[in-house]
Parts: C-alpha cells; structure tokens; sequence
C-alpha cells in the first residue's frame, strides 16, 4: 500500500482560526556544503485569505480538483523528491504561495558562521514577503475601494506568525515564532520552503559551475561528497569555498 504524504496545511488552519492573518514557513538549504551560499525561503498560502486587513481567514481553495490536490501532494519536504521534481513544482509554488528568498554567501558565511548566516539569510527571506504581501494587498484594498489615487493608505497592522523548520526559532526578531521539528516533512507552508530554498540553491550551484568549471558544482552542489573532495585535492580552493569550514580550511592552510 502506498504511504501517504504526511505534509499538510492542519496546523495553518488552526493558526488562522485562532485570529492569525498570516502562517509563514520558512526553511533554508546549504547549511552543510563546503561552498556557496545559504539560502532560505519564506512562504505563505496565498488562498487562505483574500485580504488580510478583512481578519477572516475564508479557506476559498479547500475544495480543490484532483488536479491542484496532485500538485499540492508533491508539495513536500525537498529531500524526498528528486530535482525533477522540485523543479517541476516550483512554478506551482509560486503561483499558489506569497514567496521571499534571502540568501547569503560564502564571505559573510565564513564572517559571522555558518548558523548566524542562516538566521540572517532567513530574515531577509521575511522581508522579501512581507513586502510582497503587503504591496499585492494594497493592490485589492486600492481595486475594492474604487480609490487607486488614495497615495495614503496604508494596511492596518497583520498578525503574522512564522514556522520555522528545526529546533531554533530566529533571534532578535518580534513576530511570533514556533520552532517545528522535522516541520519540512509536516507543515504545508515549511514543505513549500524547503522546496523554494533547495531550487533556487541549486541553480545558483549550475551557475556557478560556469565560473568554476574543475569543481563539478553543478553535480555535488558544494557538498561534500568524494568527487568534490577528489577535485578540492587537486585544484585546492576557489572563490566561493566557505574558508572557515574545517575541510576546506585545512587544505588552504596545506596550500593545496
């Protein structure tokens, strides 16, 4: 009997019943590579609610097709599905989700650490879509009042609240926050940002396999597995190797 996907929108729905306006997930990918950046993604459903400043949460698009129930399905924690499929589902999430990327690179990875730079790629994430929920919301508040000259109006204040995959909520931040173990392979939203986050890495990864072509990054993505370690042996590091990571920092010093 085939498993069923246990990623799903039940704890989104409850949030939203309780008076949230919005439910972000937020995820990141690179953590562990021995090169490139940190990416992280910040989502939320877009369908939950048409206009946040309305305060009802009006689940419009529960009652979706197979179709769109199919596509939601795939919707899951990033490491189960191959590139195929995650870059067959990423248009999907953007058209059914607000979507924000932060990422940072491998000099302010090696600055400040690698967890530190995780935390920081998150929050610009956060503010990427919250901004473009704002800016999309004004839109249909401008369109509803019949009132597109109204310079002035500005969306009363969202009740956000932000699930974060793993074990740490993001400091020095004043949205409400829950920290939801293993939440890429449970909660809908942190699916749907895991899989934003994995995409967009990876295809800064093939890019960079352009510049850096002895590296092979468009195979391991930066990880360390024996075909990048075969290849750091031979040509040492380049640019976009994270310096401060032990692997890495040990042939530097070796002047491999």
């Amino acid at each position: 009997m085939r498993k069923s996907n246990p990623s799903n929108f039940n704890l989104e729905k409850k949030l939203l019943s309780s008076g949230y306006d919005f439910v972000i997930g937020i995820d990141e990918a690179g953590r562990g590579p021995l090169a490139g950046p940190v990416v992280a993604s910040a989502v939320a459903y877009k369908f939950f609610n048409t206009a946040p400043a309305c305060g009802h949460p009006s689940l419009i698009k529960e009652g979706m097709g197979e179709v769109l129930a199919k596509e939601f399905n795939l919707i899951r924690d990033s490491k189960m599905l191959s590139e195929k499929q995650r870059e067959k589902i990423f248009d999907f999430i953007l058209e059914n989700f607000y979507v924000g990327v932060g990422i940072c690179d491998h000099k302010t990875i090696d600055r400040i650490n690698i967890l530190e730079a995780s935390f920081l790629a998150m929050k610009a994430a956060l503010t990427s879509l919250k901004s473009k929920i704002k800016n999309q919301n004004a839109k249909l508040q401008f369109k509803n009042q019949n009132d597109l000259s109204n310079t002035k109006y500005q969306i009363p204040d969202t009740r956000y609240i932000i699930l974060v995959d793993g074990n740490k909520v993001i400091p020095n931040l004043s949205i409400e926050q829950r920290a939801i173990v293993n939440g890429d392979k449970i909660v809908k939203s942190i699916s749907a940002a895991s899989i934003i986050a994995k995409v967009t890495r990876d295809r800064l990864m093939r890019e960079m396999h352009k510049k850096y072509p002895n590296y092979c990054f468009d195979r391991h993505k930066g990880y360390g597995t024996r075909q990048h370690f075969a290849m750091l042996r031979k040509h040492g590091p380049c640019e976009i190797h994270r310096r401060s990571f032990a692997p890495v920092k040990k042939l530097a010093k070796k002047g491999i």
